[in-house]
């Protein structure tokens, strides 16, 4: 059935509009994390909305809205529901690499689709390679056109999308993304992921066997990498902002819990909680971390922004750094507000009917994913040795 979304023609649209849906989405967040309910009816609001089409460039009737707007949407929407925040990323993903490295026959026909509300899955990484950036999944050519087989994990999204895009080698050992209808014969999307975080995101298992594909269905994806591109950096400004919206969402339930529910320790003579100076002191320490998280994300969105406008080698490596530090810091607050929520909130705050420990699931799950250790030592090496960044999707 064809979908159809709305066209959202500016970038304070977008936002407007990520507001509207992510105060609708947290109402029932925490219910949908606590019976791990996928979130269909919710995502079908979302990809109609038009926000999974406001990076498909203006000349193929988008918004083509700045990298600090995307951020802010997925960041506004992470806030309200973290998996909702992550399932477009890999979406959104390959609206970039089509942009880059698409042929104009696969950039009229996909931005297409995108802009009418059909959706990317993933079907990117595989267990029981060397690295996650192994792969034993290939296309060949045949006579009769090309043949796709493998088997995937972390399909996020996949189980919820239109067209399910898997990371492939072709017959020269290249990697290339084979976009797949999602009915297609031959593929199977099993919903058994069991993370302890991010649960309604359904991100399990992909197998492909023997599916046949067209010349058109596969983006050269290796161009992406063989020059410094913004595609690296895009990806990871997206996962940053996941970070920065579960770290929100945290705060925000820290400081209601602390406004209407914590009892001041017995040893003061304050009337309520929020008057303990060791509690107040506590909140500033989470807010200043929020803050500067956001700010090195909005930051690293203008970077984004200065290399797709000037893409030269010098403005696309800064934007990768520059990215690199937001999801470093990203990833500490996350983790330390929504940790931190307790410790000031107190020990009710730790009741099931809260469901105040899915931040911290969130946020430990979610930052697992492209580890920030390498990120500190990227950095490190471009402002001491002046060694440029890696170019991969992961940086």
């Amino acid at each position: 059935m064809k979908r159809v979304a709305s066209i959202i023609t500016s970038d304070r649209e977008a936002v407007a509009v990520a507001q509207q849906l992510a105060t609708e989405f947290a109402q029932e967040a925490a219910d949908r994390d606590r019976q791990r309910r996928l979130p269909y009816v919710e995502l079908d609001k979302f990809s109609a909305s038009g926000l999974w089409g406001i990076t498909v460039p203006t000349a193929y009737g988008g918004a083509f809205v700045s990298n600090v707007t995307l951020a802010e949407v997925i960041a506004t929407i992470a806030a309200a529901d973290a998996s909702l925040g992550q399932i477009p990323q890999n979406h959104l993903y390959m609206v970039e690499a089509i942009r880059l490295n698409g042929t104009d026959e696969q950039k009229d026909y996909f931005f297409k689709l995108v802009l009418q509300g059909k959706r990317f899955g993933n079907a990117f990484t595989e267990v029981g390679t060397k690295t996650p950036v192994a792969f034993k999944t290939r296309v060949t050519r045949t006579a009769d056109g090309y043949v796709l087989t493998g088997k995937k994990f972390y399909s996020t999204g996949a189980l919820f999308a239109d067209i399910v895009p898997v990371v492939a080698l072709d017959d020269d050992d290249k990697v290339v993304v084979v976009f797949v209808d999602r009915h297609a014969k031959g593929l199977t999307i099993i919903d058994d992921w069991s993370g302890i975080g991010q649960r309604t995101t359904a991100s399990g298992t992909t197998l492909i066997e023997n599916v046949k594909v067209q010349e058109r269905d596969i983006l050269r994806h290796y161009l992406a990498f063989e020059t410094q591109t913004t595609m690296g950096a895009v990806a990871q400004l997206i996962h940053a902002a996941v970070d920065v919206g579960i770290a929100r969402a945290a705060a925000t339930d820290t400081i209601h819990f602390v406004r209407h529910h914590t009892r001041p320790w017995f040893e003061t003579e304050f009337e309520h909680g929020y008057e303990e100076p060791l509690i107040i002191y506590g909140v500033g320490e989470i807010q200043i971390k929020l803050h500067a998280a956001e700010g090195l994300l909005r930051r690293a969105g203008e970077f984004i922004d200065r290399a797709i406008a000037e893409p030269i080698e010098r403005n696309g490596i800064e934007a990768s750094i520059a990215v690199a530090e937001a999801k470093a810091l990203a990833d500490e607050a996350s983790i330390f507000i929504a940790n931190k929520l307790f410790e000031l909130s107190g020990t009710k705050s730790a009741l099931e009917q809260f469901n105040h420990d899915r931040h911290w699931r969130n946020a430990r799950t979610h930052t697992l994913h492209d580890p920030v250790r390498w990120k500190y030592i990227n950095i490190g090496n471009h402002y001491l040795n002046n060694v440029n960044p890696p170019r991969h999707g992961a940086f």
